[in-house]
């Protein structure tokens, strides 16, 4: 049998003292793959996405592939996915699945064994999973996380307009009656962290939007972040507008765990220019964060 991977949260912090924070979307737009020059089809996007792991690697430590830019060719697109994600972590590249999938019972169980059981074709080091049946219906996947060294990303608080009233809705019943859908989100995940072994982060992270204003949606980011604080995937830097000067006061206590995530901003440079893009805005980024150290 093999060993079981370190702690999801030891190895991204790791990865951010190593090779920093930036997360480069893997997002094969229709519009850029005109734009790089490749057919809309699998062959196109498994070149696109093999071209951005070979642009990163070196250069950053995190990539995300977002699942469904794939998923629309079929059995040929998951066959690409599978390629590109297997490359990524071959680079040594850690691996966000932009899946957003969620369910109840042994559907989001094999939700989460299709991302996360070490072996699987489409093996990844974490994946996005959303709770709107509530986070005890992702207990699996959350204990199946732990117990392999992989990592969740729950959606909380998400920049799209359309679900703020969703997110910002308060609870009527229950232990977390009065707070609002994302603040009882973020309190579940908190609490299943606390319970689990001492890592740098713990296994369970959350989405929060890097365009959004927190406090709006009942979040409090002055707390104490705790044992096990949950890791942060930010997307919204770049081309929505998001700056890494601002992730202190966004995020508060989360901001050690932030996840700097970026897609179009970077990926609109070109497959010639990614490299260095990607480069500069590493460099960015660590020279923001050295410039905040105490």
């Amino acid at each position: 049998m093999s060993p079981v991977a370190a702690a999801f949260g030891d190895r991204l912090a790791r990865v951010f003292v190593e090779r920093g924070r930036l997360c480069v979307g893997i997002d094969p737009h229709a519009h850029l793959l005109e734009s790089w020059g490749l057919p809309a089809s699998a062959s196109g996007v498994r070149e696109f996405g093999l071209s951005v792991v070979e642009a990163t690697a070196g250069r950053a430590g995190i990539v995300k592939p977002q699942v469904a830019f794939f998923e629309r060719f079929g059995a040929a697109g998951y066959a690409a996915l599978e390629e590109v994600i297997a490359a990524a972590r071959e680079a040594g590249l850690l691996v966000i699945a932009d899946a957003k999938r969620g369910d109840i019972g042994t559907s989001v169980a094999a939700y989460a064994e299709s991302w996360l059981t070490p072996g699987s074709p489409l093996e990844a080091d974490a994946m996005t999973i959303a709770a709107f049946q509530g986070v005890g219906s992702i207990d699996e996947p959350m204990r199946l996380a732990e117990s392999t060294g992989k990592g969740l990303f729950v959606l909380a608080a998400t920049s799209n307009p359309e679900a703020a009233a969703i997110q910002q809705a308060v609870v009527q019943t229950g232990a977390r009656a009065g707070a609002t859908v994302a603040r009882a989100i973020i309190e579940d995940v908190t609490s299943f962290n606390r319970d689990q072994p001492a890592h740098a982060f713990g296994s369970v992270g959350l989405v929060l939007g890097a365009t959004l204003e927190l406090g709006a949606f009942g979040i409090d980011t002055a707390g104490d972040a705790g044992t096990n604080p949950a890791p942060v995937l930010a997307p919204g830097f770049g081309h929505q507008g998001a700056k890494v000067q601002d992730v202190a006061r966004l995020f508060g206590s989360f901001a050690t765990g932030v996840i700097v995530s970026e897609s179009r901003g970077l990926l609109s440079a070109g497959a010639a220019a990614l490299g260095d893009t990607i480069a500069a805005r590493a460099a960015e980024i660590r020279e923001v964060e050295t410039a905040e150290r105490p």
